[in-house]
């Protein structure tokens, strides 16, 4: 059997995998082996690898443009309809993000695979994996530096990172001197939640300085990213500006949401909706973690709120 690290974002975790069950148990480098690579978690584990992996199957399309800016070596990926380069086409799929065959994962043998918090958690659990986040900013750039040094490219990952905060400090460049008041909603075809400084649009807003009236919420009990959304309080806080996100079709999530703001005479009170001022977001900038693509997710917040400074 194969030594496999698991990731989803920041902790790692060495395990063997049984080819027959899925079953799991933890391991580690042989004491007489010497390690080339050795990565601390955010939990204070270390974990030694002892060469640069060669095989690596990420389970999500996010980790795909930062492997291929560190050069590394994949195995298989994911099916994705967005973010697979030319260089990745022809790789094996072992599913999507929400549907992962662990068959074809096993099948392609690889030596290191790397899952997403919340998307692949029926995984976490067969591997004894612990949770793993790549939602804000900083957890990419903390991702983005323990891939490089997983791969043998710190440097690369390091100028990575630079050339993330300079394209962002120069979108904030062109932004007022002042802190516009946001709320941003998700929209599903069941609920509708608000997002907090934890979520991927929370943590762009936060980068931008925007004030996120939901800010100290107390977060839903099995989502620590979101919060209950109600109408009166959306009302009373009365935001400058409307970010809405959504899962599921976007037409059809957009369609709905403007029959209700349209047929409400409170959300027609709003200054946001008044102003014109709302506005939904990309799903794949603002949906799955945009990994390398956050400054592009911090333009295009910013545009909506300043479309004159962005001509």
């Amino acid at each position: 059997m194969k030594k496999y690290l698991f990731i989803t974002g920041l902790i790692l975790l060495t395990a063997m995998l049984a080819l027959a069950g899925c079953g799991s148990s933890k391991t580690s480098v042989p004491k007489d082996t010497a390690a080339k690579i050795t990565v601390t978690d955010d939990n204070g584990r270390t974990v030694s690898l002892k060469d640069v992996p060669q095989k690596i199957v990420p389970l999500s399309a996010s980790f795909l443009e930062p492997l291929e800016k560190l050069d590394a070596g994949l195995a298989a990926r994911v099916a994705a309809k967005t973010g697979i380069s030319e260089k990745y086409k022809a790789l094996p799929e072992v599913g999507n993000v929400y549907n992962v065959n662990i068959e074809k994962v096993i099948a392609v043998q690889p030596d290191l695979v790397i899952c997403y918090k919340d998307m692949n958690d029926k995984f976490v659990h067969n591997f004894e994996e612990n949770n793993m986040e790549m939602r804000t900013y900083a957890q990419v750039k903390n991702t983005v530096s323990v891939l490089g040094k997983i791969t043998g490219n710190e440097a690369k990952a390091e100028e990575l990172n630079k050339d993330m905060d300079e394209r962002i400090a120069a979108v904030k460049a062109k932004m007022p001197q002042e802190s516009k008041r946001i709320a941003i909603l998700h929209s599903t075809a069941q609920n509708v939640t608000v997002q907090l400084e934890g979520s991927i649009a929370g943590s762009t807003a936060q980068l931008l300085g925007f004030t996120n009236i939901a800010a100290g919420s107390m977060p839903l009990e099995n989502n620590s990213t979101a919060a209950p959304y109600s109408l009166e309080t959306l009302v009373a806080a009365n935001p400058d500006i409307i970010y809405i996100t959504s899962m599921g079709k976007l037409e059809t999530v957009q369609d709905a949401m403007l029959k209700s703001i349209s047929a409400s005479p409170a959300w027609q009170s709003l200054a946001a909706v008044r102003s014109g001022h709302v506005y939904f977001l990309p799903q794949e900038l603002f949906l799955l973690s945009p990994g390398i693509k956050y400054p592009q997710a911090a333009e295009y917040m910013a545009k909506l709120a300043y479309p004159e400074k962005f001509e």
